[in-house]
């Protein structure tokens, strides 16, 4: 991680063990969203089951992280980068934990066995899963190293998953036009579509943390030119 070294060798402890634990959750964040998509796509119900039984483990790491983060900021009173670090890793849990509920809800619509119609509506996401497993992957990459480069370039491939993302909404639409009578089913299945988009929007929402820490400068709602500017 990029800070520095304090006085306190027990100061140090503290802040690599939230780093640490952040990492961890990330890790199985990716591994739920990762798993959610399969039992989507291959109609695996007990790794849909178990992507729900799992989220507890998100829910129960986003308490434990909060609550150490809090405990430094109460004994240590951070100042400068170290609490922009505690602010950062509050923030970035919070939107890790999020993406964990996206992918406990499309594992529990993964349990409702899906007719042979459902299917092809299904597989028309393959190519978003993929591009926001990726993006979440490359974001927590970023993170571990606090790499300001990787997390700009990170931020641009949500252009990509938006394109894809209107090219499903489109192909839907043109379902739904051909045969009114699956319009219910379709909109559960754009309603995923939709949850896996807003994956890419919380990957950009920790580039900005990682940016924040290292640089000091918040670029949120700025846009991609602000986050260049904000590198030089």
């Amino acid at each position: 991680m990029n800070f520095g070294r304090h006085i306190s060798g027990q100061f140090n402890a503290e802040l690599e063990s939230i780093r640490t634990h952040v990492l961890t959750m990330g890790g199985l964040v990716e591994q739920q969203l990762s798993f959610a998509m399969q039992a989507l796509h291959k109609e695996d119900i007990e790794l849909a089951k178990q992507v729900v039984r799992d989220d507890h483990k998100v829910n129960a790491m986003e308490v434990s992280i909060d609550e150490a983060c809090t405990r430094i900021i109460a004994k240590r009173q951070p100042t400068a980068k170290d609490l922009r670090l505690i602010m950062a890793i509050i923030k970035t849990i919070t939107d890790l934990e999020r993406i964990g509920d996206v992918s406990t809800r499309i594992a529990k619509g993964a349990l409702k066995m899906p007719t042979s119609k459902e299917r092809q509506f299904h597989v028309s996401l393959e190519p978003l899963c993929r591009l926001a497993v990726n993006m979440l992957h490359q974001v927590l990459d970023a993170f571990a190293r606090m790499d300001v480069d990787a997390a700009a370039a990170v931020y641009k491939m949500d252009d990509r998953l938006d394109a894809e993302y209107e090219a499903v909404v489109r192909q839907l639409m043109t379902y739904m036009m051909e045969d009114p009578e699956n319009i219910p089913h379709i909109m559960q299945v754009m309603w995923s579509a939709r949850a896996i988009e807003r994956v890419g929007d919380r990957c950009q929402n920790i580039c900005e943390y990682i940016i924040y820490f290292v640089k000091g400068k918040d670029v949120r709602h700025l846009g991609e030119q602000s986050i260049d500017d904000a590198l030089r």
